[in-house]
């Protein structure tokens, strides 16, 4: 049975809402397939009840692996998160805390609060990635050490915007976070 077999079950809106999620959990590059198998089980079985989860999941992850693998034969030796990985390693290596795909800010924090003499946090959530894999940008959270918002101006800021932007990776502050405008291409073994 293929994806669209076992999508033949369920209406074409939910099939295609199915296909998105496990395709930006697979191209998330962050969850491994435990995760993104429960992640997509529980929205077959909520959106899809008569669908057969167990059969299921595996094709629509294996479509999601696919596509991504026949995408990433066009891309460049260096992507854009190559470039953010070694961004955030340099602010690590400064003192910051950094918090990839986090499930909320409540989780970052906790991290924050439990680093001996942080130079402050730099994080972003799993939807925040999502968003990344499907609009070219991703949203990062900068705080200071007592977990303060940064603020237009702030050297912290300032310093993290140079070295994103020095490093090709266009980003801007606006409404309390950072914008970095990257195509989200990260390479996949699951």
């Amino acid at each position: 049975m293929t994806s669209s077999e076992g999508l033949l079950a369920v209406d074409e809106r939910t099939a295609r809402e199915l296909r998105g999620l496990a395709r930006v959990l697979v191209r998330s590059g962050y969850a491994d397939d435990a995760a993104i198998s429960a992640a997509l089980g529980e929205a077959v079985r909520e959106d899809a009840p008569t669908a057969d989860a167990a059969a299921l999941v595996p094709l629509l992850i294996g479509e999601a692996l696919l596509d991504l693998k026949e995408e990433a034969a066009g891309w460049p030796a260096t992507t854009d998160t190559d470039r953010l990985d070694a961004v955030l390693d340099e602010l690590e290596a400064l003192g910051l805390v950094v918090v990839r795909y986090t499930s909320d800010h409540h989780a970052a924090k906790q991290v924050l609060l439990a680093a001996a003499e942080p130079q402050g946090l730099v994080f972003f959530t799993d939807t925040d990635v999502w968003h990344a894999v499907d609009f070219g940008m991703l949203e990062l959270k900068l705080w200071h050490p007592d977990t303060a918002n940064v603020a237009p101006g702030e050297p912290l800021l300032e310093d993290v915007l140079a070295l994103l932007n020095e490093r090709e990776l266009p980003a801007t502050f606006d409404e309390g976070r950072i914008e970095v405008t990257l195509n989200w291409q990260r390479r996949v073994t699951l």
